[in-house]
């Protein structure tokens, strides 16, 4: 009997499962109270959200971490299995990634700004927001005489911004 309780304690698997027990608890302890003591200090609600939404996410990236540490002398064939899922993964979200990748020219580069007068691919109208993947445009023209709004709110991909020529109207030129 005694030799089956040493042998199950001095088990490397064991030791490993010890491991990621107590590490996941001290992890989620401690994201714990900074959320209770950060919390309190946080009035407004919109920034309480984000904090305890960024904070979890913390945490479960520690774990990630921690399993990974734990378990890296196990993850030799896994490498490869994550690198093709992760190809397929790309090659299938590629218009998504264009698309952040078109927010950030948009951005960063000056294409245009929220409340400029734009023509994207066709459309023109007034840049109402631009997000992460989508530019959202009020329509002026087409059936409505000058520039006057038509109506439609227009949500564009923005990838556009590597396929299609920008026209920004609102647009200063610092030469002349």
């Amino acid at each position: 009997m005694e030799e089956e309780i040493k042998k199950i304690l001095f088990n490397p698997t064991v030791g490993r499962i010890a491991t990621i027990i107590i590490g996941i608890a001290i992890i989620w302890i401690i994201i714990k109270a900074i959320q209770r003591n950060l919390f309190s200090k946080i009035k407004d609600n919109d920034h309480r959200y984000k904090a305890k939404k960024f904070s979890g996410f913390v945490g479960y990236l520690l774990t990630i971490v921690l399993l990974s540490v734990v378990f890296s002398d196990k993850l030799g064939g896994l490498t490869v299995a994550i690198g093709v899922a992760g190809a397929g993964i790309a090659f299938s979200l590629q218009e998504i990634i264009v698309s952040f990748a078109g927010w950030l020219a948009i951005v960063f580069g000056g294409f245009y700004k929220s409340g400029d007068r734009v023509q994207l691919g066709g459309i023109k109208g007034d840049v109402m927001d631009i997000g992460v993947l989508r530019t959202t445009i009020m329509e002026t023209g087409q059936w409505v005489d000058g520039d006057l709004y038509n109506g439609r709110i227009v949500l564009i991909a923005n990838s556009f911004v590597f396929k299609e020529a920008v026209f920004n109207y609102s647009g200063q030129f610092p030469f002349l």
